[in-house]
Protein backbone atom coordinates (compact mmCIF):
# COMPACT_ATOMS: atom_id res chain seq x y z
CA UNK A 1 0.00 0.00 0.00
CA UNK A 2 1.52 3.10 -1.13
CA UNK A 3 2.87 5.43 1.89
CA UNK A 4 0.16 8.36 1.34
CA UNK A 5 -2.82 6.37 1.30
CA UNK A 6 -1.60 4.75 4.88
CA UNK A 7 -0.92 8.01 6.33
CA UNK A 8 -4.37 8.66 4.87
CA UNK A 9 -6.49 6.17 6.73
CA UNK A 10 -4.78 6.56 9.53
CA UNK A 11 -5.42 10.60 9.46
CA UNK A 12 -9.22 9.00 8.98
CA UNK A 13 -9.21 6.52 12.11
CA UNK A 14 -7.65 9.41 14.46
CA UNK A 15 -10.22 11.88 13.45
CA UNK A 16 -13.29 9.42 14.10
CA UNK A 17 -11.95 8.83 17.38
CA UNK A 18 -11.36 12.49 18.16
CA UNK A 19 -14.94 12.66 17.04
CA UNK A 20 -16.07 9.85 19.12
CA UNK A 21 -14.77 11.21 22.04
CA UNK A 22 -17.51 12.87 24.70
CA UNK A 23 -16.24 16.69 25.89
CA UNK A 24 -16.04 16.96 29.69
CA UNK A 25 -16.17 20.18 31.41
CA UNK A 26 -14.60 20.08 34.74
CA UNK A 27 -15.85 22.21 37.49
CA UNK A 28 -13.26 24.44 39.68
CA UNK A 29 -13.50 26.94 42.17
CA UNK A 30 -12.82 30.18 40.30
CA UNK A 31 -10.05 31.92 40.86
CA UNK A 32 -10.61 35.37 43.33
CA UNK A 33 -10.24 38.80 41.48
CA UNK A 34 -9.34 42.13 41.90
CA UNK A 35 -11.45 43.57 38.96
CA UNK A 36 -14.02 45.44 38.97
CA UNK A 37 -14.40 46.07 35.38
CA UNK A 38 -17.55 44.39 33.82
CA UNK A 39 -15.65 43.59 30.45
CA UNK A 40 -12.79 41.53 32.28
CA UNK A 41 -15.30 39.93 34.46
CA UNK A 42 -17.18 38.75 31.76
CA UNK A 43 -13.77 37.13 30.03
CA UNK A 44 -12.87 35.80 33.06
CA UNK A 45 -16.02 34.09 34.48
CA UNK A 46 -18.37 33.80 31.21
CA UNK A 47 -16.80 33.54 28.17
CA UNK A 48 -15.98 29.96 28.42
CA UNK A 49 -19.24 29.23 27.93
CA UNK A 50 -20.91 32.50 26.36
CA UNK A 51 -17.69 33.26 24.43
CA UNK A 52 -16.39 36.13 24.28
CA UNK A 53 -18.23 37.81 22.23
CA UNK A 54 -21.27 36.80 24.28
CA UNK A 55 -22.96 34.18 21.80
CA UNK A 56 -22.91 31.35 23.23
CA UNK A 57 -19.69 29.65 21.42
CA UNK A 58 -17.63 29.90 24.33
CA UNK A 59 -15.31 26.42 24.58
CA UNK A 60 -17.39 24.67 27.50
CA UNK A 61 -20.33 25.35 25.38
CA UNK A 62 -20.53 21.93 23.39
CA UNK A 63 -20.43 19.85 26.79
CA UNK A 64 -23.43 21.17 28.22
CA UNK A 65 -26.97 20.06 28.18
CA UNK A 66 -27.83 23.16 26.77
CA UNK A 67 -26.24 25.37 24.85
CA UNK A 68 -25.43 28.52 26.34
CA UNK A 69 -27.73 31.70 25.25
CA UNK A 70 -26.76 34.74 23.07
CA UNK A 71 -26.19 37.51 25.30
CA UNK A 72 -25.77 39.89 23.38
CA UNK A 73 -29.95 39.56 22.02
CA UNK A 74 -31.10 40.19 25.55
CA UNK A 75 -32.69 43.57 24.63
CA UNK A 76 -34.07 42.49 21.20
CA UNK A 77 -36.09 39.56 23.22
CA UNK A 78 -37.32 41.61 25.57
CA UNK A 79 -38.81 44.54 23.32
CA UNK A 80 -36.09 46.42 22.79
CA UNK A 81 -35.63 47.51 26.31
CA UNK A 82 -32.42 45.90 28.18
CA UNK A 83 -33.96 44.17 31.79
CA UNK A 84 -30.79 45.23 34.26
CA UNK A 85 -33.12 44.50 37.19
CA UNK A 86 -34.18 40.95 35.82
CA UNK A 87 -30.29 40.61 34.60
CA UNK A 88 -28.86 40.86 37.97
CA UNK A 89 -31.13 38.79 39.91
CA UNK A 90 -30.28 35.74 37.22
CA UNK A 91 -26.60 37.02 37.78
CA UNK A 92 -27.54 36.53 41.63
CA UNK A 93 -29.32 33.24 41.68
CA UNK A 94 -32.41 35.16 42.72
CA UNK A 95 -34.21 33.99 39.18
CA UNK A 96 -34.60 30.94 37.56
CA UNK A 97 -34.28 30.48 33.61
CA UNK A 98 -35.95 27.54 32.29
CA UNK A 99 -33.32 27.23 29.94
CA UNK A 100 -30.67 26.61 32.53
CA UNK A 101 -32.37 23.47 34.10
CA UNK A 102 -30.25 22.71 36.96
CA UNK A 103 -27.71 25.53 38.49
CA UNK A 104 -25.16 24.65 35.75
CA UNK A 105 -24.96 28.03 35.25
CA UNK A 106 -22.91 29.49 38.02
CA UNK A 107 -24.96 32.18 39.98
CA UNK A 108 -22.00 34.75 40.07
CA UNK A 109 -23.48 36.78 43.05
CA UNK A 110 -22.04 35.17 45.68
CA UNK A 111 -19.18 33.87 44.26
CA UNK A 112 -18.12 37.49 43.82
CA UNK A 113 -19.26 38.53 47.50
CA UNK A 114 -17.32 35.52 48.97
CA UNK A 115 -14.21 37.14 47.42
CA UNK A 116 -13.52 39.98 49.59
CA UNK A 117 -14.49 40.79 52.87
CA UNK A 118 -16.79 43.42 51.75
CA UNK A 119 -19.50 42.84 50.41
CA UNK A 120 -20.13 45.70 48.58
CA UNK A 121 -17.48 44.71 46.40
CA UNK A 122 -19.11 41.81 44.79
CA UNK A 123 -22.40 44.20 44.12
CA UNK A 124 -20.01 46.27 42.54
CA UNK A 125 -18.90 43.23 40.46
CA UNK A 126 -22.47 42.56 39.62
CA UNK A 127 -23.42 45.95 38.63
CA UNK A 128 -20.41 46.24 36.41
CA UNK A 129 -21.20 42.57 34.70
CA UNK A 130 -24.69 43.55 33.93
CA UNK A 131 -23.43 47.17 32.31
CA UNK A 132 -21.21 44.98 30.10
CA UNK A 133 -23.94 43.05 29.39
CA UNK A 134 -25.72 45.84 28.50
CA UNK A 135 -22.96 47.30 26.32
CA UNK A 136 -23.00 44.45 24.26
CA UNK A 137 -26.43 44.16 22.88
CA UNK A 138 -27.03 44.31 19.36
CA UNK A 139 -28.13 47.14 18.00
Amino acid sequence: MPYYLILLSLAGLLCFAAGAQQTIVKTVRPTPTGSLDGKSLFQEFCAVCHGKDGKGGGPAADALKVHPSDLTVISRNNHGRFPDTKVLAILKGEQHIVTHGSADMPMWGKTFSDMNVNPNVGQGRMHALVMYLEEIQAK
